[in-house]
């Protein structure tokens, strides 16, 4: 009876403990949900309390917790949010694409941005067929808006959103029964924000207080530079509670797919930029009518598989151009095994990293091992707490965890068991205990270049060059065909995958051309036609 009674209360704990199931979203929830995405900068999971937080107080996201689910294992593809972000728009490994550099827009010098010599500021050339999530969401109805970082390593066609600026919001929407998508972008975590909010925004936790992670030195600068970053945490945490009271007042909350995340893990030195977890885990909530609130799941998530997940729940085909799989939603794919993630140039600096991850096990391939981890990236330079290390690196000051950023080199593999070793600081290379774990995640590792490529590996401005189809300048988008007959405009455009929209009228946003519509003599027609990568082009008519 005993043994029995044990049997029972172990499988209570073991039910207890799954990760909850995924159902079909209940029979009121519209089959074109309202979608929000809240996206904070330059944040690793700890800071929210409901991860395990770092000492500030997040209030609103720990409401918002309660009613989600948590993910435990949602990583960025680089550790620096360009790359990252082209990920997103896509649903493609920026290195599968041409778009792993920081940064390849023009040149912003005023930003405190340094580019190699004879670097040419390019927009990426998506390839052939692919297309950025929002004009999938467009197409389907949805009203799209973005408020306001793209930061997506091209520039967007006009057609890409309903509106993309500081005021975009879902309240816009002429029609308040649209569907609509909405993204709100906040840069307060985001690395800038610790040395431009100094002085400005009084601190809301005590430097004291905090706690100082083995990656750097216990001194008063350290605790200084954390605890502005934690405030900054705290800052966002308010931003987000202004949302979700937009949200409520509209009585729109219970009727919206809220997605919470970072476009990386933190901002702080040694952080980002590197693929560490500490560089690209981000904290993921996801709260939606059919999901057990409160609960966690471990789960790996990609951030190659929010587009697709996105269009999942939007009731919209995945098309395959996207590298990534659905993680919710009617296209639900079986849960990955692997993420993948990538370093190269960051800013003025040259590196080619690869990491493949199974969640616990870290693969880190460094094909340029004649280089130091560290970069001397003149934008970070920005931070005391920087310029500090590097002042005591100089003087042997640091011990062997904090000084090993700095060294001359680094090894051609590395391996971490980031359960025991959360840090990466014990290389497992060369142990014959895991030797199996290393041969299986190379393996991955190189079967995902061979799959999907690595344009990581050519010159870049070689790279750029191959885009332009062998030119100097990029190629310009051939202009659109208009034909008018029988009250009908038909639109054509020579250049493949490029966009055509049209508006009628300067102040309306900008269609997408998706088949003949109505017009009327005289009417005034503006006609933009955009391959992403190329230059736009754009022609009025007075149809007749």
């Amino acid at each position: 009876m005993k043994f029995s009674l044990i049997l029972f209360l172990l499988g209570l704990v073991i039910f207890s403990c799954q990760k909850p199931q995924e159902t079909q979203p209940k029979t009121t929830f519209p089959k074109q949900p309202n979608i929000l995405w809240i996206v904070c900068e330059d944040m690793s999971p700890e800071h929210l309390e409901s991860y395990w937080g770092t000492g500030g107080r997040t209030p609103n996201l720990n409401a918002l917790a309660t009613e989600s689910l948590q993910y435990q294992n949602a990583f960025s593809t680089a550790g620096v949010c360009a790359p990252s972000r082209a990920a997103l728009i896509t649903g493609a490994y920026q290195t599968s694409i041409g778009a792993m550099h920081m940064r390849t827009l023009a040149p912003s010098q005023a930003a405190g941005d340094a580019y190699p010599p004879g670097f040419k500021g390019y927009s990426t050339v998506l390839p052939e067929g692919m297309l950025p999530y929002p004009i999938y969401l467009r197409q389907a109805g949805y009203y799209v808006t973005n408020n306001s970082k793209e930061d997506y390593q091209f520039r967007s066609p006009v057609m890409m959103w309903d509106d993309s600026s500081n005021k975009a919001h879902w309240r816009n929407r002429k029609d308040p029964n649209q569907p609509f998508f909405s993204i709100f972008n906040f840069t307060t975590t985001h690395e800038s924000q610790v040395w431009a909010r100094e002085g400005k925004d009084s601190l809301l936790v005590d430097p004291k207080d905090v706690t100082v992670p083995p990656v750097y030195p216990d001194d008063s600068i350290t605790r200084r530079t954390i605890a502005r970053f934690i405030t900054n945490v705290m800052r966002m945490d308010e931003q987000v509670g202004e949302v979700i009271r937009q949200l409520k007042e509209d009585g729109l909350y219970d009727k919206t797919i809220i997605f919470f995340y970072s476009d990386h893990g933190d901002g702080m030195p040694y952080f980002k930029r590197e693929l560490y977890d500490r560089g690209l885990k981000v904290p993921l909530l996801v709260k939606a009518p059919w999901l057990e609130g409160g609960t966690n799941t471990e789960e790996l998530v990609s951030f190659v598989d929010f587009g697709p997940t996105l269009l999942s729940l939007a009731g919209i085909p995945i098309p395959e151009s996207m590298q990534g799989q659905a993680f919710l939603g009617e296209q639900k794919a079986e849960p990955r095994k692997y993420i993948y993630a990538a370093r190269d140039r960051m800013d003025s600096e040259y590196d080619r990293v690869r990491a493949v991850s199974d969640g616990r096990f870290k693969y880190i391939r460094n094909y340029m091992p004649e280089k130091s981890n560290y970069q001397n990236i003149r934008y970070r330079l920005q931070n005391p707490l920087m310029v500090h290390l590097l002042e005591l690196n100089e003087k042997g000051a640091l011990n062997e965890n904090q000084s090993r950023w700095f060294a001359k080199s680094k090894p051609e593999e590395e391996l971490y068991d980031t359960q025991n070793d959360p840090w990466e600081f014990t290389n497992l290379v060369g142990n014959p205990e895991y030797a199996n774990i290393l041969k299986e995640l190379r393996k991955a590792h190189e079967d995902w270049i061979a799959k999907y490529g690595d344009k990581g590996a050519m010159n870049e401005m070689e790279m750029v060059k191959a885009m332009w189809n062998g030119a100097e300048n990029p190629p310009i988008t051939s202009a659109a065909e208009i034909s008018f007959s029988e009250g009908k405009v038909s639109l054509n455009c020579p250049t493949p995958s490029a966009l055509i929209g049209w508006r009628k009228s300067t102040s309306d946003s900008w269609k997408i051309y998706t088949g003949p519509f109505e017009a009327v003599a005289g009417d005034s027609l503006y006609v933009n036609t955009h391959r992403i990568g190329y230059e736009a082009a754009e022609i009025t008519r007075v149809l007749d």
